[in-house]
């Protein structure tokens, strides 16, 4: 098949830091292409690229706005609909350009690009293009009431997006389930799909690396639990803080790593306070953002369990990434991932039971730490996720020849 795969305009690919989405794109796109399709990403111009070996068409914009950051003030969602305009352009002269056999597959990320595809992209072009979307929001992980206004609000262009796709792959059974019921997307255009890790990447490190790790962290000694995503409310640190404490102040080893960029400057001197309050600020460490790939991946090595007490996910990659590395990963019911290998956890005194159980316990640790890492080469590799996704799309492709 030919794919174009397109990148959000959020920040170039490959990514820099903690973009879930171009890490997703990245992967997806080197899968696609290793199985022998013909894979074209389009992305953001950025002359600070990081080295790829990807074919990677370049959607040029104004020098002001060509910038590829994360802050989302005025001037990022100007660059973001300035993004989407362009890459309409780029995407029609490609679609021109196409033969007249087979359509080309054009799988979108984003709400804003896909909407403005089927917006301002003529529709004798958009008949040659066979349209995918996956939909990466965590918004539609609650209840449709609780939702209800936030979608009418921000994301009616999501919405719009995939009632006119061909194919929308959705990343938890609960999305799947608000799609067809309250916005009459047919359940036939509607396909659950896992995020893949790099099993490459993300991998136990040899004992002596770890050791090296800790010292470079100035964790020698120390037993750590670690938790890696946005410093805000929504990942909920100052959450698994509270989880924690009980099992920090009667084990003084005991440390709290978290890393990821910080959202909320108040929410994380929140997490701070708290700990001093509490008497543990020496056992909870603050990493920074750390750069995905390598460097990421010995941030998991040094930890023994990763907990991850979120309030709301679509599907999240870090819990993939620590299984991958080795570590048993400890969620709450409430997050209803379809993800299997985590431990799961309802309310507080269940997790200290499974912490107990399954952290404090070495032996138990250690097994479950090689059953993470065995479940996600078996069904997690990006490898078996493309396949998915062709499978899907050739399906459907079949269907609507038939």
């Amino acid at each position: 098949m030919r794919i174009f795969e397109i990148g959000t305009g959020y920040t170039s690919i490959p990514a820099n830091k903690g973009a879930a989405t171009e890490i997703v794109v990245e992967n997806l796109a080197k899968a696609l292409t290793a199985q022998g399709h013909d894979v074209t990403i389009f992305d953001i111009a950025d002359p600070h690229r990081l080295p790829t070996c990807l074919p990677i068409h370049e959607v040029k914009l104004p020098r002001l706005l060509s910038f590829t950051d994360e802050s989302l003030g005025i001037k990022h969602k100007l660059k973001r609909v300035l993004y989407s305009l362009a890459l309409c352009r780029d995407l029609s002269v490609a679609l021109r350009q196409a033969g007249g056999g087979e359509r080309v597959v054009v799988h979108f990320h984003n709400q804003y690009n896909a909407c403005f595809f089927f917006t301002f992209v003529r529709k004798v072009l958009r008949r040659k293009a066979f349209v995918a979307y996956t939909n990466h929001s965590y918004i539609w992980h609650d209840n449709w009431e609780v939702i209800r206004d936030t979608v009418k609000k921000r994301y009616f262009q999501e919405v719009k997006a995939m009632r006119e796709a061909d194919l929308c792959f959705v990343l938890n059974r609960q999305s799947v389930e608000t799609f067809s019921d309250f916005l009459d997307i047919p359940p036939d255009r509607l396909v659950q799909i896992a995020n893949g890790v790099d099993t490459d990447t993300y991998l136990p490190l040899a004992p002596a690396e770890i050791k090296a790790a800790k010292e470079g962290l100035d964790l020698s000694g120390k037993r750590v639990i670690v938790q890696v995503g946005s410093v805000c409310d929504r990942k909920n640190q100052l959450g698994a803080l509270e989880l924690l404490l009980p099992f920090m102040k009667e084990d003084a080893s005991l440390t709290y790593l978290y890393v990821g960029g910080v959202i909320d400057d108040q929410y994380q001197a929140k997490i701070m306070n708290r700990a001093a309050e509490e008497g543990v600020e020496g056992q909870v460490v603050y990493g920074g953002e750390v750069t995905p790939g390598e460097t990421l991946n010995r941030y998991y090595n040094v930890a023994d369990a990763m907990v991850f007490p979120a309030r709301a996910e679509g599907f999240s990659l870090v819990i993939l990434e620590a299984m991958a590395a080795g570590l048993p990963v400890i969620v709450p019911r409430e997050l209803k991932l379809d993800l299997r290998g985590c431990v799961v956890y309802s309310g507080q005194d269940d997790f200290r039971s499974l912490f107990a159980s399954c952290v404090l316990d070495s032996a138990e640790c250690d097994r479950m730490a090689k059953q993470a890492r065995t479940t996600v080469e078996s069904e997690y590799s990006w490898n078996a996720i493309a396949g998915e996704y062709v499978s899907s799309i050739q399906a459907h492709l079949s269907d609507n020849r038939s």
